[in-house]
């Protein structure tokens, strides 16, 4: 009888005791321990080590108890098995979700914007503050004339690689994927009805994504980006100077200029676009989908000439003839210097 007894005692020990532990486990392990306001997120980069990365947890997630983090790490190495990459917190997670989250490596994906940007620079620093990837990595590979010929372009037409838009990347993706990217990108714009079009005006990808490039400079106004384009077109048809007042800014590389002058005229550049006629080598800024569709699909008309109008609202008087064209000239002229415009 006693010894029933005492295997009873013993058992009911053990069972309270298993009991405790599994409560001590799911409350550490599996029960709500993370409490940020709203989804939150943390990056996990090439220089983190296990203690940072334990800041970063703590500092984003606000846990309630950050024991179980602890263990679990010790018990998988995770100090040894640390993943880069950008990661999300949600409110009343538990350590067992988020750890296994950042062990598995069940990144969170991020919207990249590429932006239409002047120069590659711009892109550069633009892409290195919102990837893991340094700007300098990025801008040597741009940079890089193996790369450009593997590409097909070269330094005055590498920005035709880019479409601007904004697309869901990981966090840490390297470089070679980044361009890979890109280029799968740029074959889905230009896709066999585009290229027909190109084709049909006598005009490469590249030629399209140049004269683009001039109109978004020209006007912000989506609706008159097909005229500009129309224009264009008439005059490399003529074989006319585009005489476009942006390549000037391009080539002296100020891009504050509000009045350009005789003196910016005289800029020996490939981009002077009032010594030169056809287009410049290259695009003077990444063009916007917008804008190559405008090229793509230009307004037909007679129009050889266009000046800002004088209500500054970004938009053109257009003119068939320089009589005309000057008659519009003078108004402008004349608002700019009631302004104190004068450079």
């Amino acid at each position: 009888m006693k010894k029933r007894k005492v295997l009873i005692s013993v058992s009911i020990a053990l069972l309270l005791g298993c009991i405790s532990c599994a409560g001590i486990i799911y409350y550490y392990l599996f029960s709500p321990q993370f409490y940020p306001k709203k989804i939150t997120y943390i990056y996990i980069d090439r220089d983190d080590t296990a203690d940072s990365i334990y800041n970063k947890v703590k500092e984003q997630g606000k846990p309630k108890n950050f024991k179980g983090f602890h263990w679990m790490a010790r018990y998988r190495k995770y100090a040894q098995n640390i993943h880069t990459g950008r990661y999300a917190i949600h409110p009343k997670e538990s350590i067992y979700q988020v750890f296994s989250r950042l062990y598995r490596n069940h990144q969170e994906p991020m919207n990249l914007t590429i932006g239409s940007v002047r120069t590659m620079d711009r892109l550069a620093r633009s892409i290195g503050k919102q990837l893991m990837i340094d700007s300098a990595e990025i801008a040597k590979a741009i940079n890089s004339p193996a790369f450009q010929q593997k590409s097909g372009y070269n330094k005055e037409t590498i920005p035709c690689l880019f479409i601007p838009d904004t697309y869901q990347v990981y966090w840490n993706m390297s470089v070679e994927d980044f361009f890979e990217r890109m280029q799968k990108e740029h074959r889905k714009f230009w896709n066999q009805e585009r290229l027909k079009k190109a084709t049909q005006m006598g005009m490469t990808p590249i030629e399209v994504c140049t004269l683009a490039s001039i109109v978004e400079e020209e006007t912000n106004n989506n609706q008159e980006k097909p005229m500009v384009a129309g224009l264009y077109i008439n005059r490399l048809h003529l074989n006319m100077p585009l005489q476009a007042d942006p390549t000037i800014k391009f080539a002296l590389q100020d891009f504050g200029l509000r009045r350009i002058a005789n003196v910016h005229l005289n800029i020996d550049s490939p981009y002077n676009t009032y010594r030169n006629t056809g287009l410049p080598p290259g695009p003077i800024r990444i063009p916007t989908p917008v804008g190559l569709d405008a090229v793509l699909n230009y307004a037909k008309h007679d129009y050889i000439y266009m000046c800002a109008k004088e209500d500054f609202s970004g938009t053109h008087n257009f003119a068939s003839s320089y009589a005309d064209h000057m008659k519009n000239a003078r108004k402008y002229w004349k608002a700019l210097n009631e302004r104190n415009i004068f450079n």
